[in-house]
């Protein structure tokens, strides 16, 4: 999402709160749970999942490794609902024509740099710079070069642009920024 006027753009970038997230975070909660809970219940032999009945299930050495995975689990699953708390990765862009000034803001983790702010004068970008990589999956992340500071993320790397909206998104900003367009 973006809104723009003659002299400031500013582009909202989307953080770690999207549906895909809160989905993966919900499942490996409740699969890391379940063999929690097996393994816990075959170390005390009683039934408490009716699925699989705790004499079928050793504790040692199955409910053990049932007991790790599933407090693995619940450990990567509590990391990924903090994320989606925080909105780690969420901020914006903003390109002032007005003040010749460009700001990019992001939320990180909680602490003492938890604001990343990055301000910078427009006389100091050199270029608009599309990088494409295409291996197994391929990735197109449009980055502000600055000179002396080298190249910032614009776009996520996961977010899926199609060669000709990366291409419009950089053309348009290069013609609002006034720089050339790179193609790597």
């Amino acid at each position: 999402m973006s809104c723009r006027s003659e002299h400031i753009w500013i582009e909202l970038i989307a953080g770690s709160r999207k549906t895909s997230n809160i989905c993966w975070a919900f499942i490996l909660f409740l699969g890391s749970l379940g063999f929690f809970v097996v393994g816990f219940s075959s170390y005390l032999g009683k039934n408490w999942i009716s699925l699989f009945p705790s004499q079928q299930i050793i504790f040692f050495p199955q409910g053990i490794i049932m007991s790790f995975y599933g407090i693995a689990g619940l450990f990567i699953s509590s990391y990924l609902w903090c994320t989606i708390l925080w909105n780690v990765g969420s901020g914006y862009d903003r390109f002032d024509r007005k003040e010749q000034i460009v700001c990019i803001f992001r939320w990180g983790f909680p602490g003492k740099n938890r604001r990343i702010l990055l301000r910078f004068f427009m006389k100091d970008i050199q270029s608009i710079r599309i990088q494409i990589k295409e291996d197994i999956y391929v990735r197109r992340t449009l980055y502000i070069e600055i000179r002396g500071q080298g190249a910032i993320p614009l776009t996520r790397t996961n977010e899926n642009l199609t060669p000709r909206e990366i291409e419009q998104k950089a053309a348009e900003l290069a013609y609002f920024l006034d720089v050339p367009i790179e193609v790597f």
